[in-house]
């Protein structure tokens, strides 16, 4: 049974310059998510591992881009991103959790990579 109170995009959207994935969802949010931040906190296995201690800071993709959206049946999209990477599943939570707490998330990342001595940039 599906739950009444589900998030549910109504429009996916890619810009022209691929860097940013646009979701219109049924509660009325519209969210510019960054394909960059999209990559970096992908809902993988070789991003996220298999434990809280196992997850992984991608780095160097300041500049991905999405190259394909693939529907996966009625609950996410698969994003193939320009570095190749294409093995996270994105549910319409997950979209939605990137829209509403993008700014933190990405906060988030830079302090992993200067904690790590990495950078966003090759």
């Amino acid at each position: 049974m599906t739950n009444p109170n589900a998030v549910w995009p109504l429009e996916l959207s890619l810009s022209p310059n691929k860097a940013i994935l646009t979701v219109s969802f049924n509660t009325g949010d519209v969210f510019n998510l960054d394909a960059e931040l999209l990559r970096v906190e992908a809902p993988s296995a070789d991003v996220q591992g298999h434990g809280a201690d196992q997850k992984q800071t991608p780095h160097g993709k300041r500049h991905v881009t999405i190259h394909h959206i693939e529907p996966v049946g009625h609950y996410a999209v698969r994003l193939s991103f320009s570095d190749g990477h294409n093995t996270g599943l994105y549910s319409w939570e997950v979209l939605y959790k990137f829209g509403t707490m993008g700014e933190t998330m990405m906060a988030d990342y830079l302090k992993r990579l200067d904690e790590m001595g990495l950078s966003r940039d090759l």
